[in-house]
């Protein structure tokens, strides 16, 4: 093994054809197979992302529409009916917090809550969490237990 016989792996080398811009007799010299003039020719050349070779590119020839608020909060939202799917389960006992939610990966560190009305509850519970609906102050209460709003 020495400088003179080493080979680059089988299938590694991706290079393999013609050598551009390697004289006329070559048939690959002169302008190396990329036309006369425009960008296409020059060194360094990189087409820009959605570039069509100066027709109006699709993303600006589509109408914009609509109105995307930067101020807007998300919330996730728990409806009733899953926790007292929880109550039955016997994974909640008396009080449902953040911590415990996230636990019970009903939500992520860090996620804003809001629960929801949906469904009925029977058993008194303790909910802490960013936001309430009416219909589920009304419910949780009507059930004996208390809301908690962070």
């Amino acid at each position: 093994m020495s400088l003179n016989n080493l080979k680059p792996a089988k299938g590694s080398n991706k290079t393999s054809g013609k050598r551009l811009g390697r004289g006329q007799g070559s048939g690959k010299g002169g302008t190396s197979a990329r036309g006369h003039n425009g960008a296409q020719s020059r060194s360094g050349y990189s087409r820009k992302i959605g570039f069509e070779g100066g027709q109006m590119p699709l993303q600006r020839r589509i109408p914009k529409f609509g109105f995307k608020n930067i101020n807007r909060v998300e919330y996730n939202t728990i409806n009733i009916d899953d926790i007292q799917t929880l109550i039955d389960d016997k994974k909640i006992k008396k009080e449902l917090t953040i911590d415990k939610m996230i636990e019970l990966r009903l939500v992520k560190k860090g996620d804003l809550v809001k629960i929801l009305g949906r469904g009925k509850i029977d058993a008194p519970i303790n909910i802490t969490a960013h936001k309430f609906s009416a219909s589920a102050e009304k419910l949780i209460e009507k059930a004996g237990g208390k809301i908690t709003k962070i």
